[in-house]
């Protein structure tokens, strides 16, 4: 159960329930987070135009790019309702979800190409302790510059600073796995 507890349909003011209504023809569901962010109703919204805008404009990298980098932080993090998430989007792009199952074993894994282990590692380093020995380097920057351009460089860079934000975010208001990765998925309001 949520620290906080989600909005119902019966609470939710006739915006919310239209953004209910649309998020569950997208996903089936009510992602739970946005059960939850609905009680705030201005950052509910500020967070889906947000969404929708980083959406439309991440389109530079790769999708596998982007989906490993951003798996990796929310595995990272613990993020279950990320990682579950996460996963199903990957399944939804025709991603390889082997690839998310072995993520532990990036460096090793014939698996994963050059590009998708930098991308993996430039996700550790600005998870991790961005000023320790395994924060982001020059040299790495650098690395990704070439392999993506400086676009894809700042795509990427945001892609994880927003995973890391929202990952940490739901893990703190105790938002756990919904089932999305099975297509079985919990409403985020009923009895638990």
């Amino acid at each position: 159960m949520t620290r906080i507890p989600a909005v119902t349909p019966s609470e939710a003011s006739p915006l919310i329930k239209v953004a209910y209504k649309f998020a569950a023809r997208q996903y089936d569901e009510v992602p739970e987070p946005f059960a939850v962010l609905a009680n705030h109703r201005k950052l509910f919204v500020a967070a889906a135009r947000h969404e929708m805008a980083v959406q439309k404009a991440s389109k530079v990298l790769p999708s596998n790019i982007r989906e490993l980098a951003v798996y990796r932080v929310a595995w990272t993090v613990g993020c279950s309702w990320c990682v579950d998430f996460g996963t199903m989007l990957s399944r939804l792009d025709g991603l390889d979800i082997d690839k998310l199952k072995g993520i532990a074993n990036y460096r090793d894994s014939p698996k994963y190409s050059e590009d998708e282990r930098a991308a993996i590692a430039y996700a550790d380093a600005m998870t991790g302790d961005p000023h320790g020995e395994n924060g982001v380097t020059d040299e790495q920057v650098a690395d990704l510059e070439r392999r993506f351009g400086r676009a894809g460089v700042v795509e990427l860079t945001y892609q994880i600073g927003l995973e890391n934000m929202r990952a940490r975010m739901y893990s703190a208001l105790g938002i756990t796995e919904q089932g999305f990765s099975t297509d079985s998925c919990r409403v985020p309001w009923a009895e638990e």
